[in-house]
């Protein structure tokens, strides 16, 4: 059966998280590596910014931020809803962003009919997409794509500034053994920005260098946008239900002061400890802790000034009209060649999996009454 497809952009960002959830005293430098802030110049590892010299709380820090505003307004209890919660620290100086996106993933799980090793991988691309993007205008593009030569063949998200949704991997159903990172392989980490009244959309690209999706976005977040940063994002299955999934952005902002960024890495260690496994923050997730509560560890002793709350939702823009703007934009007789063969035009949107159909008549009927150029966004409002 001839099928159409519509046209997409490309994701960005995300996290590490095993299928599993297991209780691990020591620290694995996985853990580490999520709780530590990223050079701008590194390559690939990160660099803790306080020794033992310096364990004790800086006293510029502690003593006037112990007091924490009012956070009645983004209570989660038991993170029934999909949160994205960000804050600034007292000074001002770092910005964290947390989220739980669980019923999210297992909305998009449906949709495609996805086992778990590539949700997994789809869930940490949407978590590092929407911590990024955080903050950008409502109308903004943040699209972020894993291209990995691995059995999964990439996945894509693209999120906009309300938190709507919307992705897909190259192989839903991949099961078996695979691990995340042979799911992913090797290949390249591509971001697309984009608004509608810019010139050109920004992009940016880096390699694939652990396949966990969100170290490499933290990766690509240093090198490729120059953001001092520690990213993680992960996931935790039962059979093909999510049980959690969540991560958290934490970005050092102009000045930031070296004690901040010690006094933040020792509280990035504390949760580490808190949650007690690799997948981080998912332990913590499933003991009935929210985005603010985990916010609140982060910004132990720093003081806090919230941003926002949005719930981020699955949200595609495929439609009957965008189908036929392409088929508008396909020679006629291609068109006539697939309504002679198949007797109808069928297209699947590969986003959110909906199928529409148009028989013969309904296509020459609504080709002879389209108007506007089909290859121009501002002839359809765009």
């Amino acid at each position: 059966m001839t099928s159409l497809l519509f046209a997409h952009l490309r994701p960005t960002t995300a996290f590490h998280a095993p299928l599993r959830t297991s209780r691990i005293a020591p620290l694995t430098s996985a853990a580490y590596g999520r709780s530590t802030f990223r050079h701008v110049n590194a390559r690939d590892t990160s660099c803790h910014m306080a020794d033992e010299s310096s364990q004790q709380h800086p006293q510029s820090s502690s003593s006037s931020s112990s007091s924490l505003p009012d956070l009645t307004p983004y209570e989660n209890p038991n993170n029934l809803s999909d949160q994205i919660f960000s804050a600034l620290s007292g000074d001002g100086s770092l910005k964290i962003t947390v989220c739980t996106i669980r019923n999210l993933l297992n909305e998009m799980m449906l949709q495609h009919s996805m086992n778990p090793v590539p949700a997994d991988a789809l869930g940490r691309a949407a978590m590092c997409a929407l911590l990024a993007s955080n903050g950008m205008q409502e109308e903004q593009m943040f699209q972020l794509s894993i291209k990995g030569d691995g059995a999964m063949r990439g996945c894509m998200v693209i999120v906009n500034g309300r938190g709507g949704t919307r992705g897909f991997v190259g192989v839903p159903g991949l099961g078996g053994d695979w691990t995340l990172k042979e799911a992913v392989g090797k290949g390249t980490i591509q971001v697309v920005k984009n608004h509608p009244d810019w010139p050109r959309p920004y992009n940016g690209i880096t390699a694939i260098r652990h396949g966990d999706i969100d170290r490499d976005v933290g990766i690509y977040l240093a090198e490729s946008e120059q953001r001092s940063c520690a990213l993680a994002a992960a996931t935790t299955f039962n059979g093909i239900l999510c049980t959690a999934a969540g991560g958290y952005l934490v970005e050092r902002l102009p000045d930031c002061p070296p004690e901040s960024m010690a006094h933040m890495e020792r509280n990035l260690a504390k949760l580490v400890q808190m949650d007690g496994g690799d997948a981080l923050p998912t332990n913590l997730l499933l003991e009935g802790k929210t985005p603010v509560d985990i916010a609140t560890v982060l910004l132990d002793g720093m003081g806090m000034e919230p941003l926002n709350s949005i719930e981020p939702k699955a949200l595609c823009e495929c439609s009957e009209e965008k189908l036929l703007r392409s088929l508008r934009l396909l020679p006629k007789d291609e068109v006539d060649a697939i309504l002679r063969e198949e007797g109808k035009v069928e297209a699947r949107c590969q986003f959110c999996g909906r199928v529409y159909r148009m028989g013969p008549e309904e296509v020459e009927r609504r080709m002879a009454e389209a108007r506007g150029d089909p290859a121009k966004d501002d002839d359809f409002g765009k």
